[in-house]
């Protein structure tokens, strides 16, 4: 089995700043795309950032220059720095990533639970 726990969300003021860690653990050979998806109350889930294994980076137009997404291979872990938060950054935040658990098989969608980001005064 697969399971990808996140961690670090919570109530933060506009302009304030969070930092979330996802850690990929379990039946894994290996991990390549790994990053982070959002949903907002009535609203679909969006792609936020996402990083490949070798460091490239990808963000939505609404998050870039604030947001910073990271990871650390060799701990199956991915980040999200969020910086300059808005209330329209609320939303449930979603950990992905594309593990190949075996040589023979191939990479499949994982998803962590998610965790609630408020951004509010």
């Amino acid at each position: 089995q697969v399971q990808l726990v996140e961690s670090g969300g919570g109530l933060v003021q506009p302009g304030g700043s969070l930092r979330l860690s996802c850690v990929a653990s379990g039946s894994i050979f290996s991990i390549r795309g790994m990053g982070w998806y959002r949903q907002a109350p009535g609203k679909q889930r969006d792609l936020v950032a996402t990083a490949t294994t070798s460091g490239t980076t990808y963000y939505a137009d609404s998050v870039k220059g604030r947001f910073t997404v990271s990871r650390d291979n060799g701990a199956n872990t991915v980040y999200l720095q969020m910086n300059n938060l808005k209330p329209e950054d609320t939303a449930v935040y979603y950990c992905n990533a594309q593990i190949q658990r075996r040589t023979w098989m191939s990479a499949n969608d994982y998803w962590g639970q998610g965790t609630q980001v408020t951004v509010s005064s």
